[in-house]
């Protein structure tokens, strides 16, 4: 569940103050701020300030790994964000596909990557399936001569974030993705950053335009690594965890829908005949459902629910009812 403003803890440190009092006016890096949002990042994962590289939101990321990186033979594990393969094609990379099944739960099966490959992009927790791979799953990708990218944008709406191999300096080629525009509603100010050995850095690094990280960013980003922000986040998650139980149970009513059951990201992934006309439905009684046929391996039929509190959950069920009566769906009796 993404916040609509940041949490107090954030807010606080980003906020408008009066003119003279705030590093604006003064280049990002190499800033006070960017040092000490490197530093912060670093804290906070135990790792040394040359791991960490603050980028404006993954996005960036994946444009500076598809650039950057001297790769031939890139693979994208599918469903997930389109943005990594997009930024692999428009670098001029012939990107192939591993496609996870329905069958199978979407869950990843290693072997069933190309040996050959030497880039491998996976998400962790997944969108929109809302997988969480196990980090001995991805860990098992690593081998000499190949970067593995795991996109952990969304590892922060898990308690614990357990199976997160941020941090971790014991798999070889290794590259960890975080955004920190998800759990604190900061999707305006755009920062995220990556984890990756000091050269894997240090190349991304001289790809980066210059001061590529606004100030105000920089000083959120130090912001959430502070105690408080991530007590704030983890209790976020915990919510997030019950709240989804209650969607899913809810779903669970209709024998027209299929959800995915694995979930543990702030969203769920919903297979229902008619998709298209439910969605279209639902957006009339006021309710937004991600269409899934954008996602490679999804079709029509797929829809992505966001996580809410239960009130408005309660709301969206009594819409979703509506709708697939609506959409002509058939109800059981």
């Amino acid at each position: 569940m993404q916040p609509v403003a940041p949490p107090r803890s954030v807010a606080h440190a980003v906020a408008p103050v009066p003119a003279g009092t705030t590093t604006i006016g003064v280049y990002a890096s190499p800033s006070a701020s960017a040092r000490a949002a490197r530093a912060a990042v670093a804290e906070r994962h135990g790792l040394p300030a040359r791991r960490v590289l603050l980028t404006a939101g993954a996005a960036e990321a994946f444009v500076l790994l598809a650039r950057a990186l001297p790769v031939r033979r890139p693979v994208v594990v599918h469903p997930q964000f389109t943005e990594p393969e997009a930024a692999l094609r428009d670098a001029g990379h012939q990107v192939r596909r591993v496609l996870l099944r329905e069958e199978d739960g979407f869950r990843l099966d290693p072997a069933r990557v190309p040996a050959d490959a030497d880039l491998v992009v996976v998400g962790n927790p997944t969108n929109p399936t809302s997988v969480l791979h196990p980090a001995q799953t991805l860990a098992a990708l690593a081998r000499p001569g190949r970067v593995l990218v795991v996109d952990e944008a969304f590892m922060d709406a898990v308690p614990g974030e357990r199976e997160a191999l941020a941090g971790r300096t014991d798999v070889p080629g290794l590259v960890v993705l975080r955004s920190l525009t998800k759990t604190w509603g900061l999707a305006g100010l755009r920062v995220g950053y990556v984890l990756a050995a000091p050269d894997t850095v240090a190349m991304l690094e001289r790809a980066q335009p210059l001061w590529p990280v606004s100030t105000p960013a920089l000083v959120a980003a130090e912001a959430c690594m502070s105690g408080e922000a991530l007590a704030e986040a983890e209790e976020a998650a915990r919510r997030t965890a019950v709240e989804r139980a209650h969607l899913l149970a809810g779903l669970a009513e209709f024998e027209e829908v299929r959800a995915v059951e694995a979930a543990e990201g702030p969203f769920v992934l919903i297979r229902v005949e008619g998709a298209d006309v439910v969605r279209e439905r639902l957006r009339g009684l006021g309710f937004a459902a991600r269409r899934g046929d954008t996602f490679p391996g999804l079709g029509p039929q797929w829809l992505r629910l966001a996580v809410r509190d239960r009130a408005t959950t309660n709301r969206f069920l009594q819409a979703l009812d509506q709708a697939l009566v609506m959409a002509g769906c058939s109800r059981p009796g």
